[in-house]
C-alpha cells in the first residue's frame, strides 16, 4: 500500500505490487504509465522487471506476487510468463480484473503455467486507497470546469446573476 501511494504522489492510479522469492523482497513497483510515458509500466510489470534484473532471470519460479488491486490482462499474461507461483491480491476490479472479475486468465486450462491466487487481502483499505484517490481527482476536475466555467463568462454577468457563481 506504501508503494500506491507512490503512484498516486505522481498523479498516477494507487496500485503497488512486491514480489517475494523465499521470503526475500526480490522486486517492487508502482504505477508509472503516465510519468514514465510507458503504457506498460503497471506496478506489475515494474516489480517483475525488477525482479528478474535482481535474480538475473525471466523466469521467477516460486515467488509470489502480492498487489493491491486484482490484475489486469496484460499484467496477469506477464504473471503467468514469468512463472510466478502465487498472486494475492487486495481488492478486486470489476472493470479490468482478470484474475476473478474478468476473464478469470489464471484459471484458463489453455495457459502454459497455473498461477495460484488468493483476493480479498487488506481488501477494504486497498479498495478505499483507489476510491479516495478517484473521488480527489473527480473534485479536482469538476473544480477545474467550474474555474473554466467562470473564466469564460463576462464579469458584468457573474455580478448581476450571482446564481452562475
Amino acid at each position: 500500500m506504501q508503494l500506491a501511494q507512490r503512484a498516486a504522489q505522481l498523479g498516477e492510479v494507487p496500485v503497488g505490487a512486491v514480489l517475494v522469492l523465499n521470503g526475500e523482497v526480490i522486486g517492487e513497483g508502482w504505477n508509472q504509465p503516465i510519468s514514465g510515458h510507458d503504457p506498460t509500466a503497471h506496478a506489475e510489470i515494474m516489480a517483475l522487471r525488477a525482479a528478474a534484473q535482481h535474480i538475473q532471470n525471466y523466469r521467477l519460479v516460486d515467488s509470489t506476487l502480492y498487489i493491491t488491486i486484482e490484475p489486469c490482462t496484460m499484467c496477469a499474461g506477464a504473471i503467468i510468463h514469468a512463472r510466478v507461483a502465487r498472486v494475492v491480491f487486495g481488492a478486486t476490479e470489476p472493470k479490468a480484473g482478470a484474475a476473478l472479475s474478468n476473464g478469470q486468465l489464471f484459471d484458463q486450462l489453455w495457459m502454459n503455467h497455473r498461477v495460484r491466487y488468493d483476493g480479498g487481502v487488506l481488501e477494504e483499505e486497498c479498495r478505499e486507497q483507489i476510491s479516495a484517490f478517484f473521488r480527489q481527482r473527480r473534485a479536482q476536475h469538476k473544480a477545474l470546469k467550474k474555474q473554466r466555467r467562470e473564466q469564460a463568462l463576462p464579469e458584468s454577468v457573474t455580478q448581476e446573476q450571482p446564481g452562475l457563481k
